[in-house]
């Protein structure tokens, strides 16, 4: 990415991103970024959290660099800011760099980001540990995170799957299926699914390890920090578990509750799904349930960032502003 000959920051709101990002451009992006993770070529710092236990919520730094990008994420959780502010529960944004010389090539709205890459990873991940061709999909909590999770397992297996769609909110969950023609059921019922994504902000399991049938592949996509849990842990000593990173996963994935009390360990983690993209590990195999404990990482938002600003340059999309006073340099 060389430096504009304007020597101008790109800025890009949220209605550039979405002019711009789609689901087929993310999917390839964020597969790459695992694929590199997977090689080991690439820098990841572990993200820093800012802890509000009064206000509910929390910022991280994700800073990152991989083929050629780099780049922060500064991005929040804040799951009471809907009902209590009429504000996004994530809201994000993200300084993309080059390399070279450290000049802020762009600067842009991160939301949209967060939102497709997470949906993106979930359904790479069910692209490699999952059974092929699945007849279900069961999305438990159907807020905003639901929707793209939808639109990625969309992209990756067509539309021949049935959605069955549950939420500790009757309304929540009743909205998704108006929208996107799924079926309310019950937590149980979801979890019976083919393929089963969870997106809480819960502390305790919601699905539970009998409602899982033989050949589901579950994607944990809710648990991002210290103390979060979904799943009931006896489904992870039974299942073949995937991670998208060690430092990660571990302090505040799916699995840190568990490992953290005992009663699961480092040594029954499979491996990272980077590693399962780059062929050093094999998926699913013969597993009868597979779990793939997202937590969200850096790489997959540098990556986006850098597609997102080359399609950018190469449409004429954004504004460019002279941040540094350099452009008369």
């Amino acid at each position: 990415m060389p430096l504009p000959a304007s020597r101008k920051t790109l800025l890009l709101s949220r209605h550039d991103v979405t002019a711009l990002l789609t689901m087929e451009v993310t999917l390839p992006a964020v597969e790459r970024a695992f694929l590199a993770h997977g090689r080991g070529e690439v820098q990841m710092p572990s993200k820093v959290y800012l802890s509000f236990e009064a206000e509910g919520g929390d910022l991280r730094a994700m800073p990152a660099y991989a083929a050629g990008a780099a780049g922060v994420k500064w991005v929040n959780s804040h799951p009471q800011n809907p009902a209590r502010f009429g504000l996004p529960s994530v809201m994000g944004l993200y300084i993309l760099s080059d390399p070279a010389t450290a000049f802020p090539l762009a600067v842009m709205d991160a939301t949209l980001i967060t939102a497709m890459r997470t949906g993106a990873a979930a359904a790479i991940a069910s692209k490699f540990l999952a059974r092929p061709a699945p007849k279900t999909l069961g999305l438990i909590g159907c807020g905003v995170q639901a929707r793209y999770l939808l639109d990625a397992h969309r992209a990756v297996y067509g539309a021949g799957f049935e959605v069955l769609a549950a939420d500790a909110s009757a309304e929540a969950s009743q909205r998704f299926a108006a929208e996107s023609g799924a079926r309310v059921v019950s937590l149980e019922e979801a979890a019976g699914s083919d393929v089963v994504c969870t997106s809480t902000p819960s502390r305790t399991p919601v699905v539970a390890r009998g409602w899982l049938r033989p050949g589901t592949h579950v994607n944990a996509i809710g648990a991002d920090a210290h103390g979060k849990q979904e799943l009931d842990p006896a489904i992870l000593r039974d299942a073949r578990v995937v991670i998208d990173d060690w430092t990660q996963a571990t302090e505040s994935g799916e699995v840190n509750v568990p490992l953290h009390d005992g009663t699961y360990t480092r040594a029954a983690i499979h491996a990272t799904l980077g590693e399962v993209i780059a062929g050093k590990r094999p998926g699913r195999e013969h597993a009868e349930i597979t779990v793939f404990d997202s937590t969200g990482l850096a790489v997959q938002d540098v990556a986006v960032a850098q597609v997102l600003f080359e399609a950018a340059q190469s449409r004429g999309v954004g504004t460019a502003i002279d941040l540094l006073g350099l452009a008369g340099s």
